[in-house]
């Protein structure tokens, strides 16, 4: 089977690990790709959101599969030009990439299906959006409507914060994402991630995770992209994951079905646990990262075939095999991020590091000049591991990590700290 990836971080680099290793791969090209994906695969400069262009792309290269990566091009529509064009996709329907690409429409989602979640309003302008905060008082969750790279949430601890982010992003700050602004209660609990893959029909689930969204140890400092993940969840029991399934994913599926937009791809879930209890706190319509690169590296290769029976309607057949594991990925990004950072420092040591089934780095913002890999992004390498145990997966990934001589790159050295 010839193969494209569409993406360029390091969740498309776990991807391309684990369908590399799967004999059913013929070929594998991913576009736009990165440096350390080129090592693996064969690497591609396309406009990944322009559906006419990935469809030439398929048909000069003979793609028979197209694996979406990011939230962008499916928000974009790609995953319907490919399918009309004939092509087998894994990504949902751009109507259906609306629970990540809108969150009031999730909401609306949830209140038809009765799934729990955060109260919450729904605003198009800054004045209305203030009285509403001023009449539930804080804390309180401040969310632009749209897609913000994961960065259009503001956790307000006063009324006066709170007002201050609607102001940001009624004012511009998240581009068109903040056009409109949906306002939550603030749940209390413990979150985690539940992964799911679906096919329209059936709902399969392929693992949990937690990762760390702020910069700094013991989670402080300003929310990033993710600073590293472990696998699987100790707070999401089987318990509390099937209550999640049956409560809040399942009724979201059908409700999905009933409106015409069946949901094909993975369905990510962020759940705010607390009392054994689940409340959904956002759907995400992609692979999470970092946390692809500790399923993937727990999943392996029969990643392929999991994707490859969502694609094509047949999960009812398939089983996931999961061995009784942990995986742990530390990310390491440039001195500065999330804020301002240098780009194009030299990153050595990587052939020091061991790369097989309990060690990999996988690669997010790199590139290669004069025969060196560089840094070329905020989040630069995701050093993850596997182990019996957290704590072995732990003292494997800062293991690899001491063999990397990176002195612009920076990282936690406390990723899993609640689970250790």
């Amino acid at each position: 089977m010839n193969i494209l990836i569409l993406g360029g971080g390091g969740r498309e680099h776990a991807l391309a690990w684990a369908v590399m290793q799967n004999p059913k791969c013929d070929k594998l090209i991913v576009a736009p790709g990165n440096a350390g994906i080129a090592e693996i695969a064969e690497c591609a400069t396309l406009d990944i959101e322009d559906g006419a262009a990935v469809v030439n792309f398929c048909d000069a290269n003979a793609i028979e599969f197209v694996i979406i990566g990011p939230e962008a091009p499916l928000a974009a529509g790609v995953g319907d030009r490919l399918r009309d064009a004939g092509l087998l996709v894994f990504g949902p329907s751009e109507a259906a990439a609306r629970l990540e690409a809108s969150k009031s429409f999730t909401k609306e989602i949830c209140d038809a299906a009765n799934a729990p979640t955060a109260a919450y309003g729904h605003f198009t302008d800054a004045g209305a959006a203030k009285d509403y905060v001023t009449a539930q008082g804080a804390p309180i969750v401040v969310k632009a409507d749209g897609l913000a790279a994961g960065k259009g949430v503001i956790v307000a601890e006063t009324v006066e914060d709170a007002h201050a982010a609607i102001d940001d992003m009624f004012g511009g700050a998240f581009g068109g994402a903040g056009a409109e602004v949906v306002i939550e209660e603030f749940m209390e609990g413990e979150e985690a991630s539940f992964f799911i893959l679906c096919d329209g029909e059936e709902a399969l689930p392929i693992g949990t995770a937690q990762d760390h969204k702020r910069i700094g140890e013991g989670d402080t400092g300003p929310n990033t992209g993710g600073m590293g993940a472990y696998s699987p969840a100790p707070v999401l029991t089987s318990a509390i994951a099937d209550k999640a399934l049956e409560d809040i994913v399942k009724p979201t599926l059908r409700e999905m079905v009933k409106r015409g937009t069946p949901y094909q791809g993975v369905l990510y879930a962020g759940l705010m646990i607390k009392d054994g209890n689940p409340r959904l706190v956002e759907y995400n319509v992609r692979f999470g990262d970092p946390e692809c690169q500790v399923l993937m590296m727990r999943l392996g290769a029969q990643v392929l075939d999991l994707l490859h029976a969502a694609a094509e309607n047949r999960l009812a057949e398939a089983r996931v095999n999961w061995a009784d594991d942990h995986a742990m990925t530390v990310v390491m990004a440039a001195d500065g991020y999330p804020g301002g950072y240098e780009k194009g420092s030299v990153i050595k040591g990587l052939e020091n590091v061991p790369e097989d089934s309990f060690h990999m780095v996988f690669h997010a913002g790199t590139g290669r000049k004069d025969g060196q890999f560089i840094a070329t992004g905020g989040r630069v390498l995701n050093v993850t591991a596997r182990g019996a145990s957290l704590r072995e997966a732990a003292d494997r990934a800062y293991g690899m990590i001491d063999k990397i001589d990176w002195p612009d790159g920076v990282y936690r050295r406390d990723i899993g700290w609640r689970a250790l």
